[in-house]
């Protein structure tokens, strides 16, 4: 079954309960009560803004949108694209989509204006709905994105090139607009990660979506009681993916603006959540807040919090080892996965491995996994090679690509890119990108090893391990550094720490600086490597 049923199943079975909170505690409502009536610990004069809205309504919304799009000419195949921050209105837009027949086409919101127009003309895109913020990105190419498709703009103040969304949707109907949907029609295209240049469109189907919305809910038992915090953009298939767990189950779901280590408590404490999903720096960042007293757990109702769990990047196992200090009685899991297995949980550790922590799990509800090495055979248990997966989430294909389909999916494997191990009780670990390899003087060397090992330094807040050409090794390893705040640290004592490494696998360049990560908390890696390439390495003084 398509997952639009899910929802309609909600609306049906439980239409005045509430679906969707929008919260956003950095952004004034004169509607809504002060922080300290919300309970909030922040200043009296500020208000939070917060909406929400039930099944029911998510429904209707989702059908007006639906009767919209068909009322312009939006017919089963086409495809609308959503360029829009995480708010109220952005799932039921997609269910929208979903509904009428068209295909979903999430966009990254740190798109530029030619990646923009790019990927629309790239996934030819038939309309374009985005929110306030892209004005000025679309304006730019204005004349080109509307050559052909329509401009839908979800917001006050419509600018002229476009057609505003609740003038279209006001007087359309709210009840279904009966299109037939199976689980073989197209039902997304998501895009990579654009880090090697302009992005992949990855085409799935709706088998795809229902498969990882019935995974969420089954690898985290996430029942009718449970509220999800999302924090995320839902752009990417992450986040959107884990709050499916929610739909399946038909529970609540709080759409959280703010990732400050106060922000994500006070949520958590006012909107009772008990499934909280964070990509590592806020993890690292409520910790730090908690070691400096910053923060105190007794200032928060946290007793209904029952499961935290991290995916996007591989996760330090002290960050889980100081995690369980402070949340003992926190159930923890991690998912790996990726766009083109429709997001996160084709590799799962499964809540009750902690003892695994540090793998990536075993194969997720319905998937396959093996390793292979350079010539497809497999490889034996602890032996590095790449990790392939295979199940009912695997992508269609790159979307206008066969040559990168090809290289991508053999004989209905998903070949990842990812360097993995696998432990002798079964449980994979991932070892690291391949493209992010460095081969310094005949040995492969694996960052994420060297990272996992820097980060256990108490003074160090993040690091991230890249190669740079060295004449006499081909590549050397460099560190790049990042302090904990009020912190400070020498080159030495890293080099000192360095010496429990064995000699090749020790960082022969030590940068002091931040870490840059992306929209989903992954390093960018080929951001650094510009950045620090061997004609401008020069080491940076301690930013402590």
């Amino acid at each position: 079954m398509p997952v639009t049923d899910f929802l309609e199943r909600n609306a049906r079975l439980y239409p005045d309960e509430v679906a969707l909170v929008e919260l956003n505690p950095d952004e004034k409502d004169t509607r809504r009560t002060t922080w300290k009536e919300y309970g909030l610990i922040q200043p009296d004069h500020f208000e939070a803004y917060r909406r929400e809205i039930t099944w029911s309504v998510f429904d209707e919304k989702a059908n007006r949108f639906a009767n919209m799009l068909m009322g312009r000419g939006i017919r089963k195949g086409d495809k609308v694209a959503i360029l829009m921050y995480n708010c109220l209105e952005w799932l039921p837009i997609y269910f929208g989509v979903l509904k009428s027949g068209a295909i979903a086409v999430p966009f990254n919101f740190r798109y530029d204006a030619e990646e923009i127009l790019y990927c629309t003309e790239l996934a030819e895109v038939d309309m374009i709905v985005f929110g306030p913020a892209f004005i000025g990105r679309l304006e730019v190419n204005a004349e080109r994105l509307s050559k052909g498709r329509l401009l839908i703009y979800v917001g006050d103040s419509c600018p002229s090139f476009a057609e505003s969304y609740h003038e279209l949707v006001a007087d359309c109907s709210s009840h279904s607009p009966g299109v037939e949907i199976t689980e073989e029609d197209f039902g997304a295209i998501y895009f990579s990660s654009g880090t090697t240049g302009f992005p992949k469109a990855i085409l799935h189907k709706h088998r795809s979506l229902t498969q990882a919305a019935e995974m969420e809910q089954k690898h985290h038992a996430t029942g009718r009681e449970d509220t999800f915090l999302c924090i995320p953009p839902l752009y990417h298939t992450g986040a959107k993916f884990h709050w499916m767990g929610s739909l399946v189950a038909g529970s609540r779901a709080v759409l959280l603006k703010g990732t400050r280590p106060e922000t994500i408590l006070s949520a958590v404490s006012k909107e009772r959540c008990t499934i909280v999903w964070l990509l590592v720096p806020w993890a690292q960042d409520i910790l730090d807040a908690l070691d400096r007293g910053e923060l105190k757990l007794e200032d928060y109702e946290l007793g209904q919090w029952r499961l935290m769990h991290i995916g996007a990047q591989p996760v330090p196992p002290s960050l889980i080892r100081r995690w369980k200090e402070y949340f003992p009685d926190h159930d923890y899991d991690t998912n790996y996965g990726l766009s083109e297995s429709t997001g996160p949980g084709c590799v799962h550790l499964g809540m009750e491995n902690i003892h695994k922590v540090g793998a990536i799990g075993i194969p997720g509800y319905r998937w396959e996994c093996k390793i292979v090495d350079e010539a497809g055979q497999e490889t034996a248990p602890g032996e590095v090679g790449e990790l392939c997966v295979r199940g009912p989430g695997v992508m269609t294909c790159y979307y206008r690509n066969e040559e990168a389909t090809a290289e991508t999916i053999k004989d209905g494997w998903l070949y990842t890119g990812d360097m993995a191990r696998q432990d002798e009780d079964g449980f994979y670990f991932l070892v690291d990108r391949k493209k992010d390899v460095i081969v310094s003087g005949g040995e492969n060397i694996y960052p994420v090893q060297i990272e996992d090992f820097l980060r256990k330094f108490d003074k160090i807040k993040d690091a991230a391990v890249i190669g740079l050409p060295d004449r006499r090794l081909g590549e050397k390893t460099a560190a790049v550094i990042e302090i904990k705040e009020g912190m400070e640290c020498s080159r030495e004592e890293i080099e000192e720490f360095c010496m429990e490494l064995p000699r090749y696998k020790r960082p022969k360049e030590i940068i002091f600086s931040e870490i840059p990560r992306n929209a989903t908390g992954k390093i960018e890696k080929p951001r650094l490597r510009k950045m620090y390439g061997a004609d401008c390495l020069v080491e940076k003084e301690n930013m402590a």
